[in-house]
């Protein structure tokens, strides 16, 4: 009974990692390549050095480069499911590590409830879902890698270290502060192990320094006076807003608005209680002054590059800072061993947490759902388009309905889809996807074949051409299929007349065109495309008769 009772921890946390694993692969089932993935998909497929050592904004993204270019290779670009088998892994070595570091320090029940906090951390959705995010999740894993291979205080120990600091650093520049981390760790073990074990942090900031001369000087930076001077407030907030996150306090799960309030409120309760321990046990744990001064830099770093969508609270930043409040809190409160009431009561308190921050957790899901739908919308449309759009078309915010696939040009999409298979809806799919994707698609073919017109005026004349569909006179006018061609719009004399269309949209006419004066005729050009049986559906208003003719 004793035996079981001390093995439950590793058997609970096993439950948990296997909870997490089908809870994050059946929350991202639907999910295709998203946002800054393209990136990648486009631009860095060949595994050149540009390709694997050009900043990504101002990281490097080496390791993350070459597992989308090895999964493409592999599995093609047809399913982004492997993308998500990656993050699982990822996102379950991390709970795992963490949960060795907090179980060292206090034991194995704080360390589970530790870990189940980071696997169920909704206010993270992003790093939790969005597959991309291991750019932000590797630095995390390798960095609590190196400061467990740290503490070994052997040679195969420091080894392992400097190779998993050369690993953290090379999934981003969230890797510098477990660089720094490093350092403080072997300075505080004095001068002579200073001397033995500095190439732990020297050989990974070498090579980052010949990166950063090399390719990262060209990469963009949104250092400012003004975010070097507020950066203060922001590092409070990125503290209250990891603190609110594990209490599952952080985010409303009605709106999804962050509320810093009980973050800070949290926040001033731990200052208090933890002073009140200092002043009875005074003093501080050498493995406290590594992990501050990481989450300092991490702060301080994200606060000096401040802008709009990078604010302290934001999603993607609530993993790494949820990581360096558990690391700290383990070393303020080294060598505490609660008893089983206090254990009970941190268990019940872990366990109410959960259930707001799945709520959150669900909503990211439905989000990154969304962009999921007008990705493969917004693709389906260019590769019915294939025959005629131009190379160089691109899938705009003004034309995807959405910003984050401005990476995707035509031409070489069509050259990755050749090479790796297609993640765009058929266009069975297409015509049975959500509305949204649907509406969109119409608005991406219309640019994208393109559709156009020409109005000629006062060229209306009664009788006109044979079969023709007319409109009768009224605002209440009935849809008319059109195909490929050219199509006569004839307008008798009156108002201006106003013409839009739709195709795989149900219920709206996304695509508007200028419209024709009275007493006009107007040839609209449809080019034909890959989903000939798919016909447009044209809809005129005008009070007086209309006819339109193929």
């Amino acid at each position: 009974m004793e035996r079981s009772l001390r093995n439950a921890p590793v058997v609970l946390l096993g439950v948990a990692l296997a909870a997490a694993a089908a809870m994050t692969l059946a929350l991202t089932a639907e999910f295709t390549f998203l946002q800054d993935t393209w990136e990648f998909l486009m631009n860095r497929r060949d595994p050149s050095l540009d390709a694997l050592l050009t900043p990504h904004n101002e990281h490097i993204v080496v390791f993350p480069v070459l597992i989308e270019e090895l999964l493409v290779h592999i599995f093609g670009m047809t399913s982004a499911r492997p993308e998500a088998v990656v993050l699982v892994i990822f996102l379950l070595a991390t709970a795992a590590l963490l949960f060795v570091y907090v179980r060292r320090r206090l034991g194995p029940w704080p360390a589970l409830f530790a870990a189940v906090a980071l696997l169920c951390l909704g206010p993270a959705w992003e790093a939790l879902l969005w597959p991309f995010e291991i750019t932000f999740i590797g630095p995390a894993l390798f960095g609590l890698a190196m400061l467990l291979a740290l503490e070994r205080g052997d040679r195969t120990g420091d080894v392992a270290a400097c190779a998993f600091l050369i690993l953290a650093l090379g999934f981003s520049g969230l890797g510098i502060p477990f660089l720094l981390a490093g350092a403080v760790a072997i300075a505080i073990g004095g001068r002579e192990t200073w001397r033995r074990r500095a190439f732990v942090v020297a050989v990974p900031a070498l090579l980052y320094a010949v990166w950063y001369l090399g390719w990262g000087h060209d990469a963009e930076t949104h250092v400012t006076l003004h975010n070097v001077l507020a950066s203060p407030r922001f590092v409070a907030e990125g503290l209250a807003a990891a603190v609110g996150a594990l209490a599952g306090l952080g985010v409303n799960p009605d709106d999804g608005a962050v509320e810093l309030f009980w973050g800070w409120a949290i926040l001033a309760a731990l200052v208090v209680a933890l002073g009140y321990r200092q002043l009875r046990r005074p003093g501080f744990d050498r493995g406290l002054w590594p992990v501050a001064a990481a989450a300092a830099a991490y702060w301080f770093l994200m606060a000096f590059n401040q802008i709009p969508g990078r604010e302290a609270a934001a999603s993607r930043y609530q993993y790494g800072g949820a990581i360096f409040v558990l690391l700290i809190l383990a070393n303020l409160l080294h060598g505490a061993r609660p008893r089983r009431n206090g254990l009970i009561a941190l268990g019940a308190v872990t366990a109410l947490t959960i259930g707001p921050n799945l709520v959150v957790l669900k909503n990211g899901r439905d989000t990154l759902e969304v962009q999921s739908v007008l990705t493969r919308s917004d693709t389906a449309a260019l590769e019915i388009a294939r025959r005629t759009v131009d190379p160089a078309f691109q899938l705009s915010p003004e034309v995807a309905g959405t910003g984050t696939l401005v990476d995707i040009s035509a031409g070489p999409y069509f050259a990755a889809v050749d090479e790796y298979g297609s993640p765009a809806y058929s266009v069975a799919e297409l015509a049975a996807a959500p509305e949204d994707g649907r509406r969109q698609s119409d608005v991406v073919l219309a640019r994208a074949l393109p559709l156009s017109t020409v109005t000629r005026l006062n060229s209306y004349r009664p009788g006109g051409v044979g079969g023709c569909t007319a409109l009768p006179a009224g605002d209440e006018k009935p849809e008319v299929a059109v195909g490929s061609g050219l199509t006569r719009i004839e307008v008798a004399p009156g108002p201006q007349a106003s013409f839009s269309l739709r195709r795989f949209a149900v219920g709206e006419y996304p695509v508007s065109t200028e419209g024709a004066a009275g007493g006009s005729v107007t040839l609209l050009r449809i080019p034909r495309d890959a989903a000939p049986r798919q016909p447009w559906y044209l809809r005129v208003e005008a009070p007086q008769p209309v006819k339109v003719c193929r």
